[in-house]
């Protein structure tokens, strides 16, 4: 099947019992054993349901891998691949990582002996020859929209002997397949473009590797990181339309871009599909598409930023992204608080940033509505 057929009909049979074309929601949280330690297939949702099971099959075959374990949130699959990892265990990983994974790593897994080390691409080889279990990388990356490169991360990692774990919430398996360039475990935060419509909380990982499959499911089990069976059919649904959605991100985000770069209060546009992105020809190289995510730095003090983000008529103030709706927020309050001030400014996380989500809606108009905004 070619990617747009996938996303309709991939993991997905009608049900036998009624013919329902989509599946029902299997809300039950125990299922009956024929005789002791013999069930159907299921035994507790905690461990497993077989809505798990149809977008597991879905996003797996999307992502091009064997195998996926869907959990209640990105961060909730997270933890349940650091907690195989034991105390004096390390992860490094490239600069740019979202918030969020900063504040697990340092505010939780530090205390149990996980160490982290985020690190610039200059320093790479030589926290690679640490021997960390795995090297973690975003591309494009949260806010700054920085490309790594897939092909040669991953073949310097494992030349290491280190496992190579990509977050590709931001491209979405419609732009970039990491699998495609040897990458051993694929993250999401299928809240985001996967969901795609802002009414639901989950994460996914997809490997190669049975036994972390199995190590996955564990973990998910054993930690209580399930998602509900609802929040599963609703991934599910959203995923029918991930193609028609992600074709007008691509689009709009392109003009958004392209708009802000020639706008007078705007220092820097940040997206990979301009020609200026200095990984503009690695983005070409890996991706089929620059996603819907574009960030810009302003010519504006901070209360001037504020102001402007807050006047929006189209653009929704708020965190999160990959919705139908176009959001906007500001990274150094919000998604990225809780990085340290200067961590922020080192990697360029500067108070003028703003972060934009760009939506469906008609281009003009969120052109109009920036246009309004910062004048």
């Amino acid at each position: 099947m070619k990617l747009d057929t996938k996303l309709v009909h991939a993991g997905q049979e009608p049900d036998p019992v009624t013919g329902s074309i989509m599946p029902p929601i299997y809300m039950t949280s125990t299922y009956i054993q024929e005789s002791p330690g013999e069930a159907k297939g299921y035994e507790y949702t905690r461990a497993g349901n077989p809505n798990f099971t149809i977008l597991e099959n879905l996003l797996a075959s999307l992502e091009k891998g064997k195998y996926a374990t869907v959990f209640s949130s990105g961060l909730g699959g997270l933890t349940a691949l650091v907690s195989g990892l034991n105390p004096g265990d390390k992860v490094v990983a490239l600069q740019g990582v979202y918030g969020g994974t900063f504040r697990l790593f340092n505010q939780v897994f530090s205390r149990y002996g996980i160490q982290f080390e985020q690190v610039k691409i200059s320093d790479l080889e030589k926290a690679l020859q640490s021997k960390p279990k795995y090297l973690l990388f975003e591309t494009p990356t949260n806010p700054l929209l920085e490309i790594y490169d897939l092909e040669k991360f991953t073949q310097l990692a494992h030349k290491n002997g280190v496992e190579v774990v990509v977050d590709n919430t931001f491209a979405t398996p419609f732009n970039q397949n990491p699998i495609d360039f040897g990458v051993d475990h694929v993250w999401h935060s299928t809240t985001k473009y996967i969901g795609g419509h802002s009414d639901v909380i989950g994460g996914v990982i997809i490997t190669n590797d049975q036994k972390t499959k199995q190590a996955l499911d564990f973990g998910r089990k054993t930690l209580g990181l399930n998602p509900s069976p609802f929040d599963a059919w609703l991934v599910t649904r959203g995923v029918k339309t991930l193609g028609a959605r992600m074709r007008l991100h691509n689009e709009n985000a392109q003009k958004i871009a392209n708009y802000l770069a020639a706008h007078p209060k705007v220092s820097k546009v940040y997206y990979p599909g301009l020609p200026s992105h200095e990984n503009h020809s690695i983005a070409k190289k890996q991706m089929r598409g620059f996603s819907g995510m574009v960030s810009a730095e302003f010519k504006l003090s901070l209360e001037e930023t504020k102001k402007v983000i807050s006047s929006f008529k189209y653009f929704s103030l708020a965190e999160s992204l990959g919705g139908v709706e176009s959001l906007v927020c500001h990274p150094a309050t919000m998604t990225h608080a809780s990085i340290p001030a200067n961590i922020r400014n080192e990697i360029g996380l500067r108070d003028g940033l703003v972060r934009f989500s760009v939506g469906i809606e008609d281009p003009d108009d969120l052109i109009d509505d920036l246009r309004d905004a910062i004048k």
